[in-house]
């Protein structure tokens, strides 16, 4: 796709704002609490009407500019362990090719299921964690690094980056509660969540550049808004619980997967 040719040019003015409301809360969500790229597709395919392989392929090629700054960000705050994410990102960039590669072949329906089912699994392990939520101070080093070899950081990284390019996710969504679920720090778990983002994001843009299914100006002015969002989300990671908003999240999560659901059932009924 050309830098010229974007979907940006033919939305409306009152969509387009939507759009940016949405993208910064997206951000801060991302910034705060490691979930909610995933909500981005969604809000592009049923706000503004932007086919479904775009519109993953778009957020995708935005994360890498996300992830940078908000991998800034947590490394300012010393929320990252260097050593395990070097293994993460190696890990995550053969998936997210294959996952790339994949997501591009599949037909619209079988990728709306898809994201349906990352939502679900995102909402019903943020409602794991609001009841066994972790804190810096309940995990040592220790632990962590017991839970964290090489290998399988490797094996966890090839799943994050295929899971996240195949739901247009990013990142965060996939291995963030993996590694809590290893018993890890949420801060540091988040942190690598950011990081993640950058190598999934490049490997994805290489598959999805070779489909033409990146919009490019609709990537960045993504990547703009949303790397905003994630600034102000970190700083309320730092500062203050973020109960309140993984609340929202889930809530968000739970309906976006139930409006995919019913809007692909119902598809496919009026297909029959």
């Amino acid at each position: 796709m050309q830098f010229t040719d974007t979907v940006l040019t033919q939305l409306p003015f009152g969509t387009l704002v939507l759009l940016v409301l949405v993208a910064t809360g997206v951000g801060m969500l991302i910034g705060s609490v490691g979930i909610g790229g995933i909500l981005m597709v969604p809000a592009l395919i049923y706000l503004a009407g932007i086919d479904i392989h775009i519109a993953i392929a778009s957020c995708l090629f935005s994360y890498a500019f996300n992830g940078l700054i908000g991998a800034c960000l947590y490394a300012r705050q010393g929320s990252i362990r260097w050593s395990s994410g070097l293994y993460l990102c190696a890990g995550a960039m053969p998936g997210a090719w294959l996952g790339a590669t994949l997501v591009n072949r599949l037909d619209g329906e079988w990728v709306t299921l898809i994201i349906a089912t990352f939502l679900l699994f995102a909402a019903y392990n943020s409602i794991r964690s609001e009841k066994t939520r972790l804190t810096q101070q309940q995990i040592d080093t220790e632990t962590e690094m017991r839970c964290g070899g090489p290998f399988p950081l490797l094996c966890i990284g090839l799943v994050t980056g295929a899971g996240s390019a195949l739901s247009g996710s990013g990142g965060p969504l996939i291995l963030v509660p993996a590694l809590v679920w290893l018993k890890w720090p949420v801060l540091t778990a988040v942190g690598l969540g950011q990081l993640i983002q950058i190598p999934i994001s490049i490997l994805a843009d290489v598959a999805n550049l070779q489909a033409g299914t990146i919009d490019i100006p609709l990537g960045l002015g993504i990547a703009a808004v949303v790397t905003a969002g994630v600034a102000m989300g970190a700083r309320i990671a730092h500062r203050q619980p973020a109960a309140l908003l993984r609340k929202g999240v889930i809530m968000a999560l739970l309906l976006a997967a139930a409006w995919m659901i019913l809007h692909s059932a119902l598809g496919s009924l009026a297909g029959d």
